[in-house]
């Protein structure tokens, strides 16, 4: 498979046509068909003119019906180039007779064969090649011409595909026995085309063929445009005197360093892909899988992960861990609210969404000689998200990758405590902090940044820093799929019709999760407003309506909604970025304000502009537990505390004008202490499992988690680590752990 790096750029070259080949080629114009002839016959080779892939072939994949054909010779003429079409110049004139007749002649497994046999005898540079639908299914086939070409899948509606085979008279194709019916066929091809193409082509309904070629080159020169997508830090300044900027970033690159050496934030340098509407409707009956890899695919390039990568990546992160099929569905609640569910993973939140995926992006980005150590602040779910993640890579990347999350001891819940430490594997540990979220979040940064740290660390045990936290690109990315797809399933289950706005409602505390959300947008996601709901520690709800984050005489409460018990937020960074015209020296100066005076204020055109997105308000803990009693009570559905909070605000800001996206971020059984006194149930000194049971007893919606419930079965206690408040401690704990990991473990 055609597999190129990013130290492997693609160097045009002049383009040759056909070399040395025994069969026949169809060109867009009869005088270079008689010049092909020609050479052919004499054995030479052929040179185009016209060099727009090197020497590279552009091949065209897709089902019957696909277009293939019809715009391969678009392109041909487009390009100057030669139109070889595998049905017409090489099967037919192979065998004397159609790919029709020849099926009938000798049935599926014999056509597929020699089919196979065939276009192995094809030897072609710089050329447009159409191939059959079947071609695919011939493994040897498709590596002998992914050697020299791109492959560009033609993703067609399957009802347009129908429809054209059905004009075409055409009712059987290779593969189909008499129990499979055509739909079916067609589906399972789908297989074989995620397994090749380089590069994916929505061609809408109603796209002209014209359009479709279009498409097709914009795709390719992607594809060849190697450092088209890089990625800066915020906090970015070009040096006086350069006229250049210092070199940016791949994505490979952000995702394995995780923070910027200037302590800001990757970024990309353009802005986001944009679907158009029609490719935004042929993803309305799609799955989670496949919305994820067609979002995922725009995002990243294929010389940082390949999409047939990406997709194994994608269907190992989002296959039977998931508690439900939908991975995150989107149910009715009450009046014009939705509730987002993102609490179907393993660990029972919304961080599985990213964290299942995560470990693997990173796992191939990373190179083979290096062992990584990723230090990760939790606030409560992130930690056992991480842990689980990560747990899951096979053997010979646990031992190069380890993990080492630091939350606060007394500042989650008794079950996330639990649960954090009860996922501690060989490659990761849990590490309790006798201070708050935002020390650990902290300490981690300025530990990033102590370049005698992380050089002592690489020269003496050979090991590199890095984070799983959301200011790692790669955590954050994937959060924007499921903001999608809640969209996609409101439109999917009749709500409303796509175009028509919504709102969105997100419990926030680090603003990654709502930050993913204004992506979607950019994405083509017509969302509103952004509601950012806050608990007791509002500050940023008091930014949002002021401009002023301060953070002098504001102490941190430990609240019924921990995960959101935040007064430094890491993301908020990246948002101001793109507001302020990214304005690099602007966030280095805010930050660092903040850092030294704890706190600072952005200009009044910047709150407006904020203010144009976003409403803000914040939620008491007496309004967070009414709000689960009043919810179960009229609706049988049961919030969890960070719900809750959103549920409060969403009812006081929502103007009631559009449908609003309640983001539900964990299941409820994570804080059954809290759910239970808001449900006035008596029982509260029951152990953890017996909560859960007991909760899970009441009939409610959502259901009790399975994960959940099994892993409170677990008796057995696992120790971990406690540490002071203090980065040197905090540097002494991960040493200790590269040693005893990555030292002693190889002696």
């Amino acid at each position: 498979m055609l597999n190129f790096t990013r130290c492997q750029h693609l160097k045009p070259i002049t383009q040759k046509c056909f070399s040395s080949t025994p069969v026949k080629v169809q060109t867009c114009t009869q005088l270079l068909l008689s010049r092909v002839f020609a050479l052919i016959e004499s054995g030479k080779s052929w040179h185009s003119t016209h060099s727009f892939a090197g020497d590279k072939n552009i091949i065209l994949m897709g089902p019957p019906g696909a277009g293939k054909t019809t715009v391969g010779r678009i392109m041909g003429h487009k390009l100057g180039c030669c139109v070889i079409d595998v049905d017409d110049d090489i099967l037919q004139k192979t065998w004397n007779m159609s790919a029709s007749e020849k099926l009938q002649d000798v049935g599926d497994e014999r056509f597929l064969e020699e089919e196979g046999k065939a276009v192995l005898n094809l030897s072609a540079f710089g050329s447009v090649i159409s191939l059959s639908g079947s071609n695919p299914m011939h493994d040897a086939t498709m590596w002998h011409l992914k050697k020299n070409g791109i492959v560009v899948y033609l993703d067609v509606p399957l009802k347009d595909i129908m429809s054209r085979l059905k004009s075409m008279k055409i009712d059987r194709i290779v593969g189909q026995n008499s129990g499979t019916s055509l739909t079916d066929l067609l589906k399972h091809r789908r297989l074989y085309y995620k397994k090749w193409y380089d590069a994916r082509v929505f061609c809408e309904t109603g796209a002209s063929a014209e359009q479709v070629a279009n498409k097709v080159l914009d795709a390719v020169k992607r594809y060849q445009d190697v450092d088209s997508e890089t990625f800066i830090s915020t906090r970015h300044v070009c040096p006086k005197g350069h006229d250049k900027k210092l070199p940016p970033k791949y994505f490979s690159e952000a995702v394995i360093e995780g923070l910027a050496s200037d302590g800001g934030l990757f970024v990309p340098e353009k802005e986001f892909p944009k679907l158009s509407c029609g490719e935004w409707k042929s993803l309305i009956g799609a799955t989670y899988i496949e919305r994820a890899q067609v979002l995922l695919e725009r995002c990243i390039h294929p010389a940082d992960i390949p999409a047939a990568k990406l997709g194994e990546m994608i269907e190992t992160a989002y296959g039977d861990n998931f508690a439900c099929s939908k991975i995150a569905p989107v149910r009715y609640l009450s009046s014009n609210q939705f509730i987002l569910e993102l609490f179907y993973g393993p660990t029972g939140s919304f961080k599985d969404l990213s964290l299942q995926l995560m470990p693997h992006i990173f796992t191939y980005c990373i190179p083979p000689s290096c062992n990584y150590m990723l230090l990760v602040a939790t606030s409560g779910d992130t930690g056992s998200a991480v842990l689980n993640g990560f747990s899951h890579l096979n053997k010979n990347d646990k031992q190069r990758i380890a993990v080492a999350t630091f939350f606060p001891e007394n500042g989650v819940s008794d079950f996330q405590k639990a649960q954090i430490v009860g996922s501690q594997r060989e490659n990761g540990w849990a590490v309790a902090v006798r201070s708050d979220f935002d020390f650990c979040q902290t300490a981690i940064k300025k530990i990033f940044n102590d370049s005698d740290f992380t050089g002592f660390l690489t020269v003496e045990y050979g090991t590199i820093l890095s984070s799983a936290n959301s200011i790692n690109w790669a955590r954050l990315l994937p959060q924007v799929v499921y903001h999608a797809s809640a969209y996609l399933e409101l439109v999917s289950q009749g709500f409303i019709s796509f175009g028509s706005p919504v709102d969105v409602c997100i419990p926030t505390g680090n603003f990654g999760n709502i930050l993913a959300a204004v992506y979607a947008k950019m994405m083509g996601i017509p969302i509103r407003k952004f509601i950012c709901a806050s608990n007791q520690n509002h500050v940023l709800t008091d930014f949002i309506k002021t401009g002023h984050y301060d953070l002098r005489d504001r102490k941190l409460a430990q609240t019924f909604s921990p995960s959101i018990d935040i007064l430094k937020s890491s993301n908020l960074e990246r948002h101001l970025y793109l507001m302020a015209n990214k304005d690099g020296q602007l966030m280095a100066n805010l930050f660092n304000q903040l850092e030294s005076q704890l706190h600072f204020q952005i200009e009044k055109i910047l709150v407006e502009k904020l203010q144009q997105d976003f409403v803000a308000d914040w939620c008491s803990e007496e309004e967070c537990l009414a709000a689960i009693n009043t919810t179960y009570n009229t609706s049988g559905y049961i919030l969890d505390p960070h719900t809750a909070v959103a549920k409060v605000v969403a009812d006081r800001m929502q103007d009631k004008t559009c449908p609003v996206i309640i983001s539900s971020t964990a299941h409820y059984s994570k804080f059954a202490p809290a759910v239970m006194q808001a449900l006035k149930i008596k029982e509260l000194n029951q152990t953890s499992s017996s909560q859960l049971y007991l909760l899970g007893s009441y009939n409610a919606l959502p259901p009790p988690h399975e994960a959940l419930l099994e892993r409170m079965k677990q008796q057995e206690k696992m120790d971990y680590q406690v540490c002071a408040a203090d980065v040197s401690v905090l540097k002494s704990h991960v040493e200790k752990l590269i040693q005893n990991w990555f030292i002693r473990k190889s002696e």
